[in-house]
């Protein structure tokens, strides 16, 4: 909260005085009735802290006693109904469902560890206001109906002659998202070149929350964003003429708030942050491969040379950061990269990383000494357990994993665990027809579900819309 200058209306007392925004509820206050705001704020906090403290009572209970599922109450009274021949079969559906149940709990259990770890930074931090006490209940709301409500569990009795029967039948596998295989060009596609309606080997993009499309233009050394629906884009960052300043940018990240820009200045071994026109530079020496950012601000940058991943910590770019994967030589063991590219960080701090000259995908834990083959790793080539040279790289929230095949012209899905993969859009060969690409590189998502695909050597965006 800031001080304003002039004398304004106090949203308590209405009088005229000097007052105090609060950004949570957008109302200004004086300095009586504001710390009178806080205090009511910080009771609100201490309630919704005591029934975080009560659902992890709840969640213990429900830990320590599995059986006293209401479902394993309704299997007991069949049990006892029935004969003993079907005491066999209820002893395995109560298996079933405690092991189904325990699922549903631990899962439910880490997204209340995660809202618990938020209130600590709250606490620890002491700044917040209505907006975030809205969302600690939201969160509290939705996995309180999941404990209620689990929704891979239900209870089905079906007749039979002499006995009623019971199954226990878990949730459905989720169904596959799908895209319509011909695309629409969203920026670009008037061939190789420099104007505002061209493109010169897109990498990077970023998709916007108005679906605005950001772009690491590479041959054309600079950032464009591509308004929705627009004919041409708008060049955010460039070299401006003097040389020292973007070459090459290879990946970037892009903070919608204060519309800052982190690039990967391949060309200049560096990575640097773009704002109001003016450059910084927050990590130099680097061969930077492309960037990434987990739920904490961490940033992640893959060393193309080094063949290793780093992380850093926000303001801490002076020093060389951590390794969180490879680091021990170029190679095709477990716990070696040979040339990686693009990066993933999930919720967990996982980091999926496109392997490419080992054309494969590695999941490489967090505090893990190697990584796992999630996908490919089975030389080059363009079967369908086979990657050839990876780009970009998405996991959705089932865990479910996107490539960029970049010499086989697709974009695969992977399911973690699977032996192969399959081809969402693409694999219709090299070309520039609708439903073709031409090296694949850059891969997003809009909110809509939509997919977007840099079109390497076709010198544009492509995307490919959502089927509902």
């Amino acid at each position: 909260m800031t001080m304003a200058n002039n004398k304004t209306l106090c949203f308590k007392c209405n009088k005229n005085k000097i007052t105090y925004p609060c950004e949570g509820c957008s109302q200004k206050f004086c300095l009586m009735d504001l710390t009178e705001h806080r205090q009511i704020l910080n009771n609100e906090l201490h309630h919704i802290t005591n029934e975080y403290n009560e659902f992890k009572e709840r969640i213990n209970e429900q830990k320590q006693n599995p059986h006293n599922h209401s479902l394993i109450k309704k299997i007991n009274e069949w049990e006892i109904n029935s004969i003993e021949i079907i005491q066999q079969k209820a002893q395995e559906y109560r298996q079933m469902l405690i092991k189904s149940s325990q699922t549903c709990l631990n899962d439910i259990e880490m997204k209340f560890k995660d809202l618990n770890e938020h209130i600590k930074q709250i606490h620890s931090e002491n700044e917040f206001n209505e907006i975030n006490l809205n969302y600690l209940r939201k969160q509290l709301m939705k996995i309180t109906e999941e404990l209620n409500n689990p929704s891979n569990i239900s209870f089905q009795q079906n007749s039979q002659p002499f006995i009623n029967d019971i199954s226990i039948i878990l949730s459905r596998k989720p169904t596959f998202n799908k895209w319509k295989q011909n695309a629409i060009t969203v920026a670009a596609g008037n061939g190789e070149g420099q104007q505002l309606n061209q493109l010169n080997r897109p990498t990077g993009i970023f998709i916007d929350q108005n679906k605005n499309i950001f772009i690491a233009d590479f041959y054309n050394h600079r950032i464009v964003e591509w308004k929705h629906n627009e004919k041409k884009g708008q060049i955010i960052a460039d070299r401006n003429g003097q040389e020292n300043q973007i070459n090459h940018p290879i990946d970037m990240i892009v903070d919608q708030q204060n519309r800052s820009i982190i690039i990967a200045d391949c060309g200049n071994r560096r990575v640097i942050q773009w704002l109001n026109q003016n450059q910084q530079i927050l990590i130099d020496n680097i061969d930077c491969g492309r960037l990434a950012i987990d739920k904490n601000g961490l940033l992640y940058v893959s060393d193309s040379k080094k063949n290793e991943v780093r992380r850093w910590k926000i303001g801490e770019y002076n020093n060389e950061g951590i390794v969180v994967a490879g680091g021990n030589g170029r190679g095709n063991q477990l716990n070696q990269l040979s040339f990686p590219t693009f990066m993933f960080v999930d919720e967990d701090q996982s980091v999926y990383i496109s392997d490419r000259d080992n054309h494969r995908i590695m999941k490489w834990r967090k505090g893990a000494k190697e990584g796992r083959i999630v996908a490919g790793g089975n030389d080059r080539g363009r079967n369908l357990n086979q990657l050839s040279e990876p780009q970009g790289i998405v996991v959705d929230h089932l865990g479910q994993i996107y490539v960029a095949d970049f010499f086989n012209h697709r974009i695969m899905r992977w399911c973690e665990g699977k032996e192969e993969g399959e081809i969402v859009v693409g694999g219709n060969g090299q070309g520039n027809q609708s439903n073709q690409l031409n090296g694949p590189v850059g891969l997003s998502f809009d909110e809509e579900g939509n997919l977007y695909v840099a079109d390497h050597r076709n010198h544009r965006i492509q995307k490919f819309e959502i089927i509902l």
